[in-house]
């Protein structure tokens, strides 16, 4: 179990971090090119840095305005324990949501 502890602190702490960073690449970037195509760059290197763990991660551009982007990020973690276990822990999945504003220069 604690093996599984330490594996969801280090997903989530990572996930989080990469999620940031992803979302502050789109809002980082002014007018010219296509949000859509920001976003793909964006979330491609994230996946990238995740290595194979990646594969297991799902992004979800959400209503991104003009002054703020929003990111959520959902992850399946591998269980080490027992199934039932790790869901009544909150230990199978990393669910997180990120804000960041559009910055511009005046």
């Amino acid at each position: 179990m604690a093996v599984q502890l330490l594996f969801n602190l280090y997903a989530t702490t990572v996930v989080s971090a990469v999620a940031f960073d992803a979302a502050r690449v789109v809002a980082g970037h002014e007018g010219g090119s296509d949000p859509g195509a920001r976003q793909a760059v964006a979330e491609g290197a994230a996946r990238r840095l995740l290595g194979r763990y990646g594969r297991r991660v799902t992004f979800d551009w959400q209503g991104s305005d003009d002054d703020t982007v929003v990111l959520r990020v959902r992850a399946n973690n591998p269980n080490l324990v027992v199934g039932s276990w790790a869901g009544s822990l909150g230990f199978d999945h990393v669910d997180r949501t990120v804000r960041v504003r559009v910055e511009r220069l005046r």
